[in-house]
């Protein structure tokens, strides 16, 4: 198998590191949580032969397992390892072994850590969220799916279910599929409270989309600092944000048949260290249209066209709002050059592209 690599970069896009999975097994996309430590949580799926005969699959038959590394981000050195079918078994799976090469049981999806320390592991197939005991990697408690140590009260059990987050207020938000194939009519974020001495899980919200959704694989729910609920629909090209009370305050959609494992909304500011692009097209003989942009940059409020003889003779010539990714602007200019010069709402210069000719 071709081996991953998870690459962390600064706000520049320049590349700090990159991070592998240890001991022999080879990460995937599912999780990569950076710790306060300096390490970094992440996911293996990982291929065991077992006999399936007596859940009425076949004697050969690949059972894929789910696996947890903790790994020192400067090392390698993995310091922490939970493999799935040392502590739950494939009965508990909803997904059916039955004519099944290969039975991806468990299907992990994220990795949280819990206040006290612990790490909270969600499963997919077995619409089950795990926590575990970051030392010796025992199952402290199941909520939901077959063997739920906690009283499933009406509209918290999940099915097929991603990003099991604990909150600050100790509710645990997740993304609620409910298909993959279908089992609830559409797909939700939901807010579950538990109560620890009377081992019952109670739903406190859900958030739900008002033409109802089904999204059959990835998604995400985030809870913003205002305490609104932003949500990715995973294999829906949606996302959307709600007012902390579920009223539906933003929605966007991505092209046809694009799909995204998660969304977030945060502040972000970045300064690329490439220049700005620009391409001219010619109108008439002294009429261009300047096309400008500059990838990752997010505090260009303006743009200025330069035009000049020569690359390093540019003068101003005009001024226009930035207009999306790409900004076009038509000018007047018999010069043979011309360039963008890229500027923030206070006015500093960010960046100027290349001096290009008409065609270049």
């Amino acid at each position: 198998m071709q081996d991953r690599e998870y690459v962390i970069l600064d706000r520049s896009y320049q590349e700090i590191t990159r991070v592998k999975a240890g001991n022999g097994y080879v990460g995937n996309q599912h999780e990569f949580l950076i710790t306060l430590q300096d390490t970094a949580l992440l996911t293996v799926y990982n291929p065991v032969r077992r006999d399936l005969s007596l859940l009425g699959g076949p004697k050969e038959s690949l059972v894929i397992e789910g696996i947890v590394q903790e790994v020192d981000i400067e090392s390698g050195e993995v310091l922490f390892e939970w493999h799935s079918l040392d502590h739950v078994g494939p009965e508990e799976s909803y997904i059916k072994s039955k004519y099944r090469k290969y039975f991806d049981y468990f299907h992990i999806n994220s990795i949280d850590i819990d206040h006290d320390g612990n790490l909270l592991i969600c499963s997919r197939n077995t619409w089950t969220v795990y926590k575990i005991d970051r030392k010796s990697g025992e199952i402290l408690w199941r909520l939901g799916g077959k063997k739920s140590d906690f009283e499933m009260g009406p509209g918290t059990q999940s099915a097929y279910q991603h990003d099991a987050r604990r909150q600050s207020d100790g509710a645990i938000t997740i993304f609620d599929n409910g298909a993959g194939p279908i089992v609830h009519d559409q797909s939700r974020g939901i807010v579950v409270h538990l109560d620890m001495e009377k081992m019952s899980a109670t739903l406190a919200r859900e958030y739900t989309y008002p033409e109802k959704r089904i999204a059959t694989s990835q998604g995400n729910m985030q809870v913003l600092s205002n305490a609104n609920v932003f949500i990715g629909w995973g294999s829906e090209p949606y996302i959307s944000e709600f007012s902390h009370e579920g009223k539906l305050l933003f929605d966007a959609t991505f092209p046809p048949k694009v799909e995204s494992y998660r969304a977030f909304r945060f502040p972000w500011s970045a300064h690329p260290t490439d220049h700005p692009a620009v391409a001219v097209e010619q109108r008439t003989d002294d009429k261009v249209t300047i096309y400008a942009s500059w990838n990752g940059a997010t505090e260009v409020a303006s743009w200025e066209v330069l035009s000049g003889p020569r690359p390093h003779r540019l003068e101003f010539l005009g001024s226009v709002p930035r207009d999306g990714f790409e900004t076009a602007m038509l000018v007047q200019t018999s010069d043979p050059y011309v360039a963008a010069r890229a500027k923030s709402a206070s006015g500093r210069v960010l960046g100027t592209s290349k001096a290009v000719k008409p065609g270049d």
